[in-house]
């Protein structure tokens, strides 16, 4: 890809995340509690938000979700097609050495990426009858703190040294 091609992928990375977070914060704002305002996890995860409401607004946040999942949906479909044509490059790759580097470094990000977003699926799309506090906890707690944990160990394992003090 090229540098263009780059900034413009970021630039909608960062635009559809920001508006996003404008969209689901300010309708956050305009719901009406009669639960109380304590939610029973540190995160404030818009499923736990919207048990707290007792006005029918919440509607609005259930369609801003099946929006940002229209969104999440082509994004995902973008990363698929993108994953596609870097494994068809590193097929073309003639050496057996540089195809076993490149997949090494696909591999793991593919899979902290497919954590994440399963994860947040579940989270998300799962039916309220299987939902718990703790299930929850234990959920937010995967999508929101392993793969950025992961990442960075991951990527510093190509580095010879880190990977002889690990073995």
């Amino acid at each position: 890809l090229g540098s263009r091609a780059c900034v413009h992928m970021a630039a909608a990375a960062w635009g559809n995340g920001f508006l996003n977070a404008l969209l689901h914060t300010t309708n956050t704002f305009s719901l009406l509690f009669c639960n109380g305002n304590a939610v029973d996890q540190f995160f404030c995860e818009i499923p736990q938000i919207l048990k707290l409401s007792c006005s029918h607004s919440y509607l609005r946040e259930v369609g801003l979700i099946m929006f940002s999942l229209f969104v999440d949906f082509g994004c995902f479909v973008f990363i698929v097609v993108s994953y596609v044509q870097i494994f068809r490059a590193v097929l073309r790759i003639p050496s057996q050495q540089g195809r076993h580097k490149a997949f090494s470094t696909c591999i793991p990000h593919m899979a902290v990426v497919s954590l994440f977003l399963i994860t947040v699926m579940f989270a998300y799309l799962k039916p309220p009858s299987i939902s718990s506090p703790s299930l929850d906890l234990v959920v937010a707690v995967l999508y929101s703190v392993v793969p950025p944990a992961v990442n960075p160990l991951i990527y510093s394992m190509r580095n010879k040294e880190i990977k002889n003090v690990v073995w």
